[in-house]
């Protein structure tokens, strides 16, 4: 094989997964159109299209299926090789990628991160914040975090919190000038703090459960955002009521900055979980990384 059918090769794999030229040329490192340029010339040269392109999506063709079924497997036969003579260092090594949301992040991945690094010199944690569902096989990371609930059955889930509960809160200032909601209904007299996590999701919807009854609420607001962090400062400025973690406001509501309510609607649910293929074969880098997440009640 040519070297340069090899290059083409992973560029060709790296659209195919991805399903955008936009968004494998930014995992890559190179231009977008130096991307399309060689998997054009890949096209030339076998005399078949590969992908079907439009304005909005990247599909294989058949032939580009067929190549991806019997090439794919091969490349990444590859890496796992490379991966795997980093286990001959005296010191786990290499890069492991991580895509979370960001208060997870900055809850759980950030402090285990910091007291696993300093220990391995040759060991990298590419932490990317990203609240919308992520194809971490597509993207290339090593794994994701979500909620248990959420993780597919085809990965594999490593348990890294304990359970979770939400809280609603708002400021002093805000129930100063009207009373605290009773009831989850209540609320519709409110002003609620709407959350989006990106651009295609609707606004998130309020969940509640009480001895084994289950309410879905949809609220209304002034102010839309679409990050945790957001939320919980405009509920700190007196800007409505929040949904957020209860961990992530906990201080907060122990300072009285913060005052917490509807406590006996929000009952535990399952909390993150690290999730990644069942068919991968981990590094040594991975394994310790997992092994520092794992949360050990």
């Amino acid at each position: 094989m040519k070297r340069e059918d090899v290059g083409d090769l992973i560029a060709f794999l790296a659209v195919a997964r991805a399903g955008s030229f936009t968004r494998a040329a930014k995992a890559m490192g190179v231009s977008q159109p130096a991307l399309s340029q060689t998997v054009r010339e890949l096209e030339a040269r076998l005399g078949l299209r590969l992908l079907n392109r439009t304005t909005r999506s990247v599909s294989t063709t058949e032939a580009g299926e067929r190549l991806l079924r019997s090439v794919a497997s091969h490349f990444d036969g590859i890496e796992a090789g490379l991966a795997a003579l980093t286990d001959l260092r005296d010191k786990p090594a290499g890069t492991v990628r991580i895509t979370v949301g960001d208060t997870p992040a900055e809850g759980i991945i950030l402090p285990a991160v910091a007291k696993l690094l300093p220990d391995y010199a040759d060991l990298k944690v590419e932490v990317s914040v990203n609240a919308g569902f992520v194809d971490i096989v597509a993207e290339r990371f090593d794994a994701g975090v979500r909620l248990g609930e959420t993780v597919a059955q085809d990965m594999v889930a490593v348990r890294i919190s304990p359970d979770l509960r939400m809280a609603i809160v708002g400021s002093p200032g805000y129930f100063a000038n009207c009373a605290p909601p009773s009831t989850p209904h209540d609320l519709a007299r409110h002003n609620c703090i709407n959350l989006r996590y990106t651009v295609t999701s609707g606004w998130a919807v309020w969940e509640f459960e009480k001895a084994g009854r289950s309410l879905n609420v949809r609220v209304e607001g002034q102010l839309l955002v679409n990050s945790n962090a957001l939320a919980r400062l405009g509920a700190l400025e007196g800007l409505g009521l929040a949904y957020l973690p209860a961990d992530y406001v906990e201080p907060f509501v122990a300072s009285g900055e913060l005052v917490s309510v509807l406590r006996d609607w929000c009952d535990p649910f399952p909390g993150y979980y690290l999730y990644y293929p069942s068919r991968r074969q981990p590094s040594a880098a991975f394994t310790l990384v997992v092994d520092a997440l794992r949360y050990r009640s």
